[in-house]
């Protein structure tokens, strides 16, 4: 585990059972704590404190009239994989609140999408030790051909727990 908080102790649970069945069961796992993200079926490959890749299939359920990736998914993708990175490094008495995001979309989308959040050390740190602030997460959104389709700008601030 590399930060002692519920997120990492959520998923180093999951890390006890056999290696074949932890992505499904992560995705799982998170989909009953965030409904959307399951029903979209967001798939959660990599989660570490500074970096969370995952990946949002091309299915019926969420495309648009033209057969792409919904533009509302995208977005979903890109806050959930910022949201995620943060979560992994936000201590438990925090509670860490979307401040702001806007997204320019640039290109046609083809096939599944696929997101990369990360974090330098230095917000790292600064989430970590910081009652409260903000930070800019940097991350990529790529279709399936590598290209990338929105430029998306998320930023995440956390708070003391009432």
């Amino acid at each position: 585990m590399e930060y002692n908080n519920r997120l990492n102790r959520s998923i180093a649970k999951v890390k006890s059972a056999p290696s074949f069945m932890q992505r499904w069961l992560r995705n799982k796992a998170i989909g009953r704590v965030v409904p959307l993200v399951g029903t979209a079926g967001i798939d959660f490959e990599k989660m570490t404190c500074e970096e969370v890749i995952l990946n949002l299939p091309n299915r019926r359920k969420v495309q648009n009239h033209i057969s792409q990736v919904h533009a509302a998914g995208s977005i979903l993708l890109a806050e959930t994989a910022s949201g995620m990175v943060v979560g992994m490094n936000v201590p438990d008495d925090k509670l860490p609140l979307m401040k702001s995001l806007s997204g320019k979309f640039i290109a046609r989308s083809t096939g599944a999408q696929r997101a990369v959040a990360t974090l330098t050390p230095e917000q790292i740190e600064t989430i970590r030790t910081t009652p409260k602030g903000d930070v800019n997460v940097a991350v990529q959104l790529l279709d399936s051909k590598g290209v990338e389709v929105v430029i998306v700008e998320m930023i995440w601030a956390w708070v003391p727990k009432k």
